[in-house]
């Protein structure tokens, strides 16, 4: 299994950290997030992640050379992209990095989880669908990409910040990916995976939802509280789950 870990983003509100430390690198229990995302990937059967760099890229270049200097079984491939593609952007432009693997994952590197990745791999192959989005139950549906699923598990509707929520069911920023995706993707310069695939891919599409932990560091009181919750119990293997 590969994986595409978008990771290129500014990181405005998490100035001043961002003003010199990219997003990807910020420190959670004093290792890097990226760190944690690589834990993860690896205990769920990954041997391979693309990180796209954009801002601050050398140091996440750095970063990536001391990782893989380390000989974990897991190796992290750069994708520098000297102007910004879009989320969907990156996975079309870098559609080599996959080869002939029939699924992939996708994952918004924002994310502090300790998702369990192979579970959810389990379900895209039952179901058979070109994409599996993970889910979690939000308060505060407004500000989310929100889907309702059919009795079947697939999703019927999905729409960025509803003003009328259908439920309370978000994207929780993880997918896994049918190689016939990539036949999907708009020819453009840039291309927002929420805005310009998801609502493409309506009906042929599952939902799958998640309890574990998940936090979104993209906003001061969110890393804050990622600092105190974050803890071993939560860098455990799930994979055999």
């Amino acid at each position: 299994m590969k994986a595409y870990l978008l990771s290129a983003g500014y990181g405005t509100r998490l100035r001043p950290i961002t003003d010199t430390t990219p997003k990807c690198l910020v420190p959670i229990r004093s290792q890097p997030l990226l760190y944690w995302w690589f834990g993860l990937l690896k205990r769920h059967g990954v041997s391979e992640v693309l990180v796209n760099t954009h801002y601050l890229a050398e140091k996440v270049r750095e970063y990536l050379c001391f990782y893989n200097s380390l000989g974990t079984g897991l190796t992290a491939v750069e994708f520098y992209e000297p102007v910004l593609l879009g989320s969907g952007g990156t996975v079309r432009a870098a559609r080599d990095f996959t080869g002939k693997d029939d699924a992939f994952l996708i994952c918004y590197a924002d994310n502090l989880t300790n998702m369990n990745l192979s579970a959810m791999q389990k379900y895209h192959r039952k179901n058979g669908g070109i994409l599996t989005m993970a889910l979690f139950r939000t308060d505060k549906p407004k500000q989310c990409g929100i889907a309702a699923l059919g009795p079947d598990g697939r999703i019927t509707e999905f729409e960025e910040k509803p003003a009328c929520p259908k439920s309370n069911l978000a994207n929780a920023g993880v997918y896994v990916a049918g190689r016939e995706i990539y036949d999907l993707f708009p020819k453009a310069d840039f291309i927002d995976f929420g805005k310009d695939m998801l609502p493409a891919l309506l009906g042929r599409m599952y939902g799958w939802e998640t309890e574990d932990y998940l936090m979104d560091i993209g906003t001061q009181d969110h890393y804050k509280r990622a600092e105190r919750e974050w803890n071993d119990d939560y860098n455990q293997d799930t994979a055999k789950n």
